[in-house]
């Protein structure tokens, strides 16, 4: 019995950051019966205009910085640097989004590290992960292998891999970042969702694998 979990997110959104801890949770209680599948969608594809231009009537990048600090501010595991999106600012998170894509070619099961460290990197070092230089300091603290990922990037199957998520979220209506999608796209749990929900949600899709039935989530 195996469940599929498609897991989407934008390696710049805090709330999927938030989020995280969650899909921790599923993957140690659930280490058999559900698979995570990691994709990623466009919702800091361009900082400059989700920013800067979006925020410039509620304070710009200060502002946001401080949107940010005020939404993690129950959330105790998680930090962010006091700098946050005032200096070293990403340009965009499609790079980070094609090196993930690139490293589960190399290895999927490196995925969740890499992902893990680019939002250390940015979140809590307040470093740019849109810089080339930072994406490979990344990768060799997650032990993944530089040279084999800039291999799959320049071939251009990691960019052919991202517009497939790309594709795919249109396909299955994914509103954002973060987003759960259960049930070959039937159940779809958007935003700030505690895991108790998605526990649940989980649960009465595996009740009615055994029971053969339709679930009622």
């Amino acid at each position: 019995m195996n469940l599929a979990l498609t897991y989407y997110s934008d390696v710049l959104c805090v709330w999927a950051y938030i989020a995280q801890a969650r899909v921790n949770e599923v993957a140690e209680r659930f280490p058999e019966e559900v698979s995570i599948d990691y994709r990623f969608c466009s919702v800091f594809g361009d900082t400059a205009h989700k920013i800067g231009i979006g925020w410039a009537d509620r304070g710009g990048y200060a502002g946001f910085g401080d949107h940010l600090r005020e939404a993690v501010s129950e959330f105790g595991h998680i930090k962010l640097h006091p700098e946050i999106w005032q200096r070293n600012r990403p340009t965009s998170s499609t790079p980070a989004h094609i090196l993930l894509k690139a490293v589960q070619r190399v290895d999927r099961n490196q995925c969740k590290a890499v992902m893990k460290e680019l939002r250390l990197a940015f979140f809590e070092r307040c470093l740019d992960i849109s810089s080339r230089s930072v994406l490979e300091d990344v990768l060799e603290v997650a032990g993944v292998p530089v040279n084999e990922v800039q291999e799959v990037i320049d071939s251009g199957v990691a960019h052919a891999d991202l517009e497939a998520d790309f594709r795919d979220q249109q396909i299955l209506m994914v509103q954002g970042s973060p987003t759960f999608v259960l049930n070959e796209g039937r159940q779809k749990l958007f935003g700030n969702v505690g895991y108790g929900v998605i526990e649940a949600n989980i649960n009465e899709l595996l009740r009615s694998q055994v029971a053969g039935a339709a679930s009622w989530c």
